[in-house]
């Protein structure tokens, strides 16, 4: 009789333990994979101008002779980590000109036709994965600020 009270814990404490070891692995381990994933997205779309370790083209601010601007780095000397959530998905979605208007020409195409908005936001989270504390923590700060005001 006296074993049943003491199973009943160690079931609820052996259950316990599973739940504490999904939330704080099996979330990790998917966000994990959504890096993964937009590693090799950014490999396929973004690599071929805003280079292989997100070094950007050379002399990035300044224009091209077609008067259009070099694709910056996406790394922390670049100016991505600059923007909120909301615009770096949109410049990547639809491309810079639905972001900056007024005839804004660029390089960049929008990829909402080549890639899926949930492969999109794996691309932003590898690229984020990549900046120091300090970026990931002013941009977490603009897209926190950028929600409140959508609200």
């Amino acid at each position: 009789m006296r074993s049943t009270p003491i199973l009943a814990v160690m079931a609820m404490l052996a259950g316990a333990a599973v739940m504490a070891w999904v939330w704080l692995f099996g979330a990790g381990s998917g966000e994990a994979a959504g890096i993964a994933q937009g590693r090799q997205l950014y490999a396929e779309h973004c690599a071929v101008c805003h280079g292989a370790n997100l070094e950007g083209q050379s002399d990035w601010k300044r224009p091209l002779p077609s008067g259009r601007m070099p694709a910056p780095p996406h790394d922390a000397s670049g100016h991505t980590w600059h923007h909120p959530d909301g615009v770096l998905f949109r410049i990547t979605k639809e491309g810079p000109a639905a972001v900056v208007g007024d005839g804004y020409e660029s390089d960049m195409p929008g990829f909402g036709n080549m890639m899926s908005d949930e492969e999109i936001r794996a691309v932003l989270a590898f690229v984020k994965s990549t900046w120091p504390e300090r970026e990931r923590a002013y941009q977490t700060e603009m897209s926190r600020r950028e929600k409140d005001e959508a609200r």
